[in-house]
């Protein structure tokens, strides 16, 4: 039995070269020799360099504190001149934009005071339109006035139109009517008025058939004082339209109107 201690007693290690009939299939390649190029030592400052190219300049600067900058200037390409289109106090390089501000704040203000002549005629003619837009119609202006012959009407009778889709009571009143009536004492009247306070000429008188109670429409020649009568609450107006008994509280409404001449009537 071998003890493991004297194992190295029977380990024996040899080494022997034996040749080969092998042949290389070529000259074994001869390595020249090259300069190698040393890198520089850079100072730890900031440097560029600059190289002009067939095509351009190439730019490079770089340093501990600034970034590796690589730029190439292209020199066929030209820069667009605007010459045609700047104002003529600023085409010089050398001139402050500042010393043209006075030339540009008045072509401002030109602009503005333009703009708002403008904007307040369209806005005139926009209310306008709609202004008008709201007026009456022409049928309707149509029947805004009203023109009466007078001969038509005799002394003494009351005759009724249709004015605005209101009722109008025209009476041709009488000397004596019209000697009544100025005898009244206002005092006692509702609403007081004068008889010449309602009329133009006193033997026409001119009010609307609208009773100043609930807008009934009264009866002419009738009532307790011979001018008009309301049946629906008991109205009585004499031959002035003033009111003289019953609930209305106000005389019939006396409308706006002229003569043109002698012998015509417009209301309205």
């Amino acid at each position: 039995m071998i003890k493991p201690g004297n194992i190295s007693q029977f380990i024996k290690a040899s080494s022997q070269v034996v040749g080969s009939n092998i042949k290389p299939l070529g000259p074994a390649a001869v390595i020249s020799k090259r300069e190698v190029t040393k890198t520089p030592v850079l100072l730890l400052t900031s440097y560029s360099m600059s190289q002009r190219t067939p095509t351009g300049r190439v730019s490079i600067s770089s340093g501990p504190t600034t970034p590796t900058q690589v730029r190439f200037a292209h020199t066929d390409i030209t820069v667009p001149d605007f010459s045609d289109y700047r104002r003529d106090d600023v085409q010089k390089p050398n001139v402050r934009s500042s010393d043209s501000e006075d030339s540009r704040k008045n072509f401002t203000y030109l602009m503005v005071g333009a703009s708002t002549i403008g904007g307040a005629y369209a806005s005139k003619a926009l209310v306008t339109q709609f202004v008008s837009s709201m007026s009456a119609s022409a049928d309707v202006l149509a029947l805004a006035k009203i023109e009466i012959k007078l001969s038509d009407i005799p002394e003494g009778k009351s005759v009724t139109f249709k004015w605005r889709g209101k009722p109008l009571f025209i009476r041709h009143r009488t000397a004596e009517e019209i000697e009544t009536e100025r005898t009244v004492s206002v005092g006692t009247l509702r609403d007081p008025q004068h008889d010449h306070e309602r009329t133009q000429k006193p033997e026409w008188l001119i009010v609307l058939g609208v009773c100043t109670h609930l807008g009934c429409v009264p009866i002419a020649n009738a009532g307790d004082f011979g001018g008009y009568y309301c049946p629906c609450h008991g109205s009585h107006y004499d031959s002035s339209g003033r009111i003289r008994k019953g609930p209305a509280p106000l005389n019939l409404e006396v409308p706006a109107y002229i003569f043109p001449d002698d012998d015509t009537l417009v209301v309205g």
